[in-house]
């Protein structure tokens, strides 16, 4: 939008622009956290292979507690090599994923909340699977918060022949809606199914009480297990320590920044 002229058109869009502001503002005055994605994957969390923020996508809503977008990570375009060790039983991890949350405080009792959605192309015979990590601030592993994996019945987290999740999941129980899932991030396996166990879980909330204060990493993994076919992936949403988001651009600072532009713009339009 030029800055020379301000049209009724564009007048509209400031209003709007300032309403929308407004209401990040609770009836008390606070003000409100941004949700962690809306605006891609913040700058403070680092990918390995592939990984993105995207809206509403084939079987993968929006996250109902979480916001217009939502972030994933996939096994198509992934690193080899890139695997979760010591688990997984026979057969061998290809292709890999990780999407790694900035560094966050977080203190004795703070809960942490996240909500995924498992997503797999591979069925019975390639037990694919996912997981979420807790680290220190040297990234050594806290906690295995959850893994999910490729099983033709049953709850697809753990699966079989990984650990038990340390967080609470609700549901408690997480069976694979079937069929061949369409989601642009499988690439070319978006819309194929191999075998059955093909499908996705819906989104899954969680949470995890944390035992010690500190600093820490949020870590989301995916990987294609015995062959290099067939993709799976993760979406990720809705992540906060005591309900405040991991890694987001802070409303105030967002705020702060609406503000000086509108006031840019009044000071321009007086001008002219």
């Amino acid at each position: 939008m030029s800055l020379n002229k301000l049209t009724p058109k564009n007048e509209i869009k400031i209003a709007q622009f300032t309403v929308a502001a407004s209401l990040l503002l609770t009836a008390s005055g606070a003000v409100q956290a941004a949700p962690v994605f809306d605006i891609g994957i913040p700058a403070s969390w680092s990918c390995q292979g592939s990984c993105g923020a995207s809206g509403a996508d084939g079987v993968v809503a929006l996250a109902p507690n979480g916001g217009s977008n939502y972030a994933w990570v996939s096994s198509s375009g992934g690193v080899v090599g890139l695997s979760l060790a010591g688990v997984g039983g026979s057969g061998s991890p290809q292709n890999g994923s990780v999407l790694r949350s900035g560094i966050f405080n977080a203190s004795v009792d703070d809960v942490l909340r996240f909500s995924f959605n498992y997503i797999t192309s591979d069925g019975a015979g390639y037990g694919d699977c996912a997981w979420a990590r807790l680290l220190d601030s040297s990234a050594n592993q806290v906690a295995l918060l959850f893994t999910a994996r490729t099983t033709p019945n049953g709850s697809v987290v753990p699966g079989f022949s990984m650990p038990a999740p340390s967080v609470t999941l609700d549901p408690l129980t997480v069976p694979i809606i079937s069929g061949a899932p369409v989601w642009s991030p499988l690439g070319s396996s978006s819309g194929t199914c191999f075998n059955a166990g093909c499908g996705y879980t819906g989104w899954v909330n969680t949470s995890f009480s944390i035992a010690s204060t500190g600093s820490y990493f949020l870590e989301f993994g995916v990987v294609n297990w015995s062959d290099n076919n067939f993709q799976p992936g993760l979406a990720i949403d809705a992540v906060t320590i005591n309900g405040t988001p991991v890694g987001a651009v802070s409303v105030p600072f967002t705020l702060l920044l609406l503000s000086s532009g509108l006031l840019m713009l009044r000071r321009r339009r007086n001008l002219l």
